[in-house]
Formats: structure tokens, sequence, C-alpha cells
């Protein structure tokens, strides 16, 4: 996301805390310059996933009806 300097100033705690949430940079231009913020701590872009819940049951029944079944 590329903003103006004047865009940064109206919002900078607003846009810094969404960098730190996100963990995208924000590119701010300044005249024909531009500058980056970005956290140090970047997320891994697997825990950003949303979780999903993709059962209908406790996954650990289904863990210990296939070790009866193979039984």
């Amino acid at each position: 996301m590329t903003i103006t300097a004047s865009e940064l100033r109206k919002n900078i705690y607003r846009l810094l805390d969404g960098v730190l949430e996100t963990g995208v940079p924000l590119t701010i231009r300044r005249g024909q310059q531009l500058v980056e913020i970005r956290s140090v701590d970047r997320k891994n872009k697997l825990q950003q996933l949303p979780r999903r819940e993709l059962f209908d049951c406790d996954p650990d029944a289904l863990i210990s009806h296939a070790s009866i079944e193979k039984k």
C-alpha cells in the first residue's frame, strides 16, 4: 500500500497498527522518493490464515476410531 506523507500524518497510529497486525509493509511517497515502514517481527504467512473447523466431530475421536479398526 502506498500513501502520501500527508495521509500518514493524518492516520499514523491506525496505519502503524495495521502494519503490526497484518505484517504488510506500508510505503510512503514523499516527492519522488519512497520510504517503507515494516514490522521487524514479521508474521508467518501461515499464522495469518483464519482457523477453520474441518470436522463435525472431535478429531481425537477419529484417531481412536481408526486405531480400533486396525486391530
